[in-house]
């Protein structure tokens, strides 16, 4: 039997997570409801037959696993809504950045399995990197939302007190390889190339790169060993990146990025 779920906030990664649970084949489209409250907005968006609705309660009432997407100063108000319709026997997922295990339990009013994961947008194409932590949950319920998140890409489990953490570097980190992606394709259209084709070396470049990493389970120094041969040009490029702060201004901006949400 499939769960049914219901995912309260159709935003960006909502219906990510929505378009990556059916593509793994997790789920069949009716077994997904989504809600926004424009929901002429998601048309188009979605697999045929998932069920969208602007009704937060009734979709709850609906499902035993409830994904909670909505933006962060929404919370509050869609809790108050839908806790009174909360039971032991559904699963609480929140994806929302800063609410904390606590804040959920405290929000539900019930004793009921909660759960924190952070996953990222790649969900959408089932490549996603997802931290998960939990309160209150069982063996059985653990492996089911774990299973659910695996069939779209990577998991682990963490402490809850590091899932800010794990926001910054597994979710922000999108943005930060996407970045630094944009710059390699303006480098290779000043050296020669066409943007199309700049685009694809370096999008495919990265992506080879990560795969070398998880499927050789090595550190990143051990592959840039592999291809910078003495006074060659790799190594020049590198030290020239590093001269003019490439790895600092990296991990100063990821700390910037936890400060934000621990000050928020």
């Amino acid at each position: 039997m499939n769960s049914k779920i219901a995912i309260i906030g159709g935003g960006n990664l909502g219906t990510a997570i929505a378009q990556g649970l059916i593509k793994s084949d997790f789920s069949i489209p009716s077994d997904i409801i989504i809600t926004k409250r424009n929901i002429s907005s998601l048309k188009g968006e979605l697999p045929a037959g998932v069920k969208v609705s602007d009704d937060n309660v009734k979709a709850v009432v609906a499902s035993n696993i409830i994904i909670l997407a909505v933006k962060p100063f929404q919370i509050a108000g869609v809790m108050e809504a839908i806790a009174p319709v909360l039971t032991k026997k559904q699963v609480l997922v929140s994806v929302i950045t800063g609410v904390t295990l606590s804040d959920l339990k405290e929000m539900a009013k019930i004793d009921l399995p909660v759960f924190r994961a952070m996953p990222n947008t790649a969900v959408a194409i089932e490549q996603s990197m997802t931290c998960v932590s939990s309160d209150n949950a069982s063996d059985k319920q653990v492996q089911l939302v774990t299973r659910m998140f695996s069939t779209v890409g990577k998991v682990v489990t963490i402490d809850d007190k590091l899932m800010d953490a794990a926001t910054v570097l597994g979710a922000c980190g999108t943005a930060y390889a996407m970045r630094y992606i944009r710059a390699n394709i303006q480098a290779g259209i000043e050296i020669g190339f066409d943007a199309k084709t700049a685009n694809l070396i370096a999008a495919q470049t990265v992506k080879g790169a990560a795969e070398l990493l998880l499927k050789n389970g090595s550190h990143p120094e051990q592959e840039i060993d592999k291809v910078t041969t003495p006074k060659g040009c790799t190594i020049v490029g590198l030290n020239e990146m590093e001269h003019r702060g490439f790895s600092s201004s990296l991990i100063r901006g990821v700390i910037a990025s936890y400060k934000k949400i621990a000050k928020d």
